[in-house]
């Protein structure tokens, strides 16, 4: 089934404990889409600037299962940069800077090829700019939404108004607080849901996961990491939705039985993403490697 993806390609700059990365590949659209070829074809509409390296446009181009048909090169224009550093025990990070380019202008252009997409995930950008590609695929299946506090601090009215059009939100604990007023996260879940939602997925970061649908809840945790193994969790939760989407596209169905499951592969991508700086570990990945980890997850974690 067609899945499709918008949202930032950028130029991220990282320095971590575990040393620094300066002009990497990065963007929510490109962690998504990288994760979510792992399982399933995957379609991207997103914009870059006449600064974008060729580097990064061959090793977009070279992931199996990626169409690059809807990323729009703007010449004239700049390409979005991030650069953060993460404190020492990782789990917090500060933004030294933030560069919007293209992000500032009219968003991109979707592909009349692409309308067909069923699988709609909508990557952290402005709430108009989501509901503006929302309307782009009246046929879909389903629809997610990425969010943060900035546009719930910003555009609070367009959230709102763009949340009662799709079937989905992710967003992380604390950004569930703000949005909802409730500091208990099975509460915030409960109240997003009676903005519009049939279902709302909480990260938890290193805690891992809860999923407040309709029909039930579930909760997951993280996949244990070796603290060795924590090189950069720049692009975690892009990839861990990547790994989800991924998983609803290949079997087609977007029951709570299959959400589920989707998390629970979601929770192995973003396991990937964490060992190397930017996309160099998630890139690799292959078939069976995934399914072998997938495998160790079910045990450690009793995942049925």
């Amino acid at each position: 089934m067609s899945l499709i993806v918008t949202g930032s390609i950028g130029i991220d700059t990282i320095h971590a404990p575990t040393g620094s990365a300066v002009e990497v590949p990065g963007g929510s659209c490109a962690y998504f889409a990288t994760a979510a070829a792992i399982q399933a074809p995957v379609r991207i509409v997103a914009a870059v600037g006449g600064d974008w390296p060729e580097a990064h446009r061959a090793l977009l181009t070279s992931v199996p299962g990626l169409c690059t048909l809807g990323l729009e090169h703007r010449p004239a224009s700049r390409t979005f940069a991030w650069g953060g550093r993460y404190l020492p025990d990782m789990n917090a990070r500060e933004t030294l800077f933030t560069e919007l380019g293209v992000l500032g202008e009219p968003g991109p252009r979707v592909p009349d090829a692409y309308r067909d997409s069923r699988f709609v995930f909508l990557a952290n950008s402005h709430p108009t700019e989501q509901a503006r590609l929302l309307d782009h695929f009246p046929d879909r299946a389903i629809a997610i939404v990425d969010t943060m506090d900035l546009w719930i601090n910003i555009a609070h009215g367009e959230l709102l108004g763009l949340l009662r059009r799709v079937d989905g939100v992710v967003l992380n604990d604390s950004e569930a607080t703000q949005l909802t007023e409730c500091r208990n996260a099975v509460s915030a879940g409960r109240a997003i849901l009676g903005m519009g939602p049939r279902f709302a997925i909480i990260k938890k970061g290193e805690h891992g996961c809860l999923l407040i649908h309709a029909d039930g809840v579930a909760a997951l945790p993280a996949f244990p990491m070796e603290a060795e193994r924590v090189i950069d969790p720049t692009g975690a939760g892009d990839s861990f939705a990547g790994g989800l989407m991924g998983h609803l596209a290949r079997v087609g169905r977007t029951d709570l039985a299959a959400i589920r499951e989707g998390l629970v592969r979601g929770t192995v991508t973003a396991s990937f993403t964490i060992e190397s700086f930017s996309l160099e570990r998630l890139r690799q990945v292959r078939p069976a490697e995934f399914e072998t980890r997938l495998t160790e997850f079910r045990r450690m974690a009793e995942v049925a």
